[in-house]
């Protein structure tokens, strides 16, 4: 599983694995994670192997797994609960 650092920012908070892999979430006022196309880009172009997709495509491919996350405000998606 590996080891992660964290530092906390602004509403959220960013962890690194050992290995450079990034995961930046905000959290809302009831303690929910969310995260925007911008974020999920990021973790994408710092795997192992990166997966460089548009902000276009990745909203498109996020929206179609609705209702599984939920689009909280224009933008920011959060695993349904």
């Amino acid at each position: 599983m590996g080891t992660y650092s964290y530092s906390l920012h602004g509403a959220g908070c960013r962890f690194v694995s050992d290995d450079g892999i990034e995961v930046d979430v905000d959290f809302t006022s009831d303690g929910s994670e969310i995260f925007d196309v911008r974020r999920l880009r990021w973790y994408g172009l710092t795997l192992p192997e990166p997966l460089d997709v548009t902000e276009q495509d990745l909203r498109t491919a996020v929206r179609s797994l609705q209702p599984l996350l939920t689009e909280v405000r224009p933008g920011w998606f959060s695993v349904a609960s």
